[in-house]
């Protein structure tokens, strides 16, 4: 069961969007130098600024764009759901989005591929990037015990309520008696401590405030679900890929990059989302990163798509091929 909550609290602000970067996309447009030659190809990237894009900030802040060619434009847009329309509008090149979100849209026919990985569970149960929360002292106690409750997730028929759908399922529970609740990630905390759901699913920065307060673990919805479980991704359309493969190739290759210096230097992942977000250092300091690989796990895709269709997020069963590179 699910519905859309609206609820009237204060939000914990510690996620508030910063001014960031301005343009248009690129339609081939090329930077001139002052020689008078072409240099770089100028491409416009749609992201949520978020702890799980730190990779491009940091990329591009290495130059590893620019040493492929391409002239980066990162714009941020303030959730998922303006993400994919960008894609298809023309209004972003590439974009980042939950892989969950991108079935969707091929479910409907608007044809996203993915061109690159962008987070990866850490595949610890006892310390992820999200998790369904109670309050201390309920009687909620294992993931079946969902069941006649309201949870809330930030988006409906989405990754979180999939995922927590199937976990319910494996524990003998039934996902259809759960009543899954829209509250956005900010809000989740206080719509838990107050009692207005009985359990939250809520990731980073916004999982370690909630912990911090009367709030405790009951289930890592991503790393329960599969450990090699990747999140979210990088993406253009169908037609962008086919039509313009080298740039592509290149923004590819700069986001690879990117996503390795991330894994391998945490502290600096930690300090530039202090450059785009107004999280402050303390909490920056405690909240619990994903994975960034390059690699796609193909076998998680895939039941992650069959979840997906299992419980209605999707109409149709998932065509891995057409999404995945």
């Amino acid at each position: 069961m699910k519905h859309s909550l609206k609820l009237a609290l204060s939000s914990l602000a510690v996620l508030t969007l910063v001014a960031c970067g301005s343009g248009s996309p690129s339609d081939g447009e090329k930077t001139v130098g002052a020689d008078g030659n072409d240099k770089l190809e100028h491409i416009t990237v749609g992201v949520i600024p978020i702890v799980d894009t730190a990779p491009i900030w940091l990329g591009d802040e290495k130059g590893f764009f620019e040493e492929e060619g391409l002239d980066l434009t990162i714009e941020t847009a303030s959730g998922g759901a303006a993400i994919v329309p960008g894609i298809q509008s023309g209004s972003y090149d590439y974009a980042f989005s939950n892989l969950i979100s991108l079935m969707v849209a091929n479910d409907k026919g608007l044809e996203m591929k993915v061109v690159a990985n962008g987070i990866t569970t850490t595949g610890d149960a006892n310390s992820d990037v999200g998790s369904v929360l109670v309050k201390e002292g309920s009687d909620i106690k294992s993931p079946r015990d969902l069941e006649g409750k309201k949870v809330s997730v930030n988006n409906l028929s989405n990754i979180g309520d999939t995922t927590v759908s199937e976990l319910v399922a494996r524990d003998g529970g039934d996902p259809d008696n759960v009543e899954f609740v829209e509250v956005g990630f900010s809000d989740a905390p206080a719509a838990l401590e107050n009692g207005i759901v009985d359990a939250a699913w809520i990731l980073e920065p916004f999982q370690s405030v909630a912990i911090e307060g009367d709030a405790k673990k009951l289930v890592s919805n991503f790393a329960e679900f599969d450990p090699e479980l990747d999140v979210a991704v990088y993406f253009t359309s169908a037609k962008n890929a086919a039509e313009n493969p080298e740039v592509t190739e290149k923004f590819t290759r700069a986001m690879n990059r990117s996503l390795e210096y991330a894994q391998e230097n945490p502290d600096e992942v930690r300090d530039i989302v202090g450059n785009y977000t107004e999280i402050n250092e303390e909490v920056r300091a405690k909240m619990v990163l994903p994975r960034f690989r390059t690699e796609i796990n193909r076998d998680t895709a895939q039941k992650l798509g069959d979840a997906a269709h299992k419980y209605g997020t999707l109409e149709n069963t998932l065509d891995l091929e057409k999404l995945l590179p």
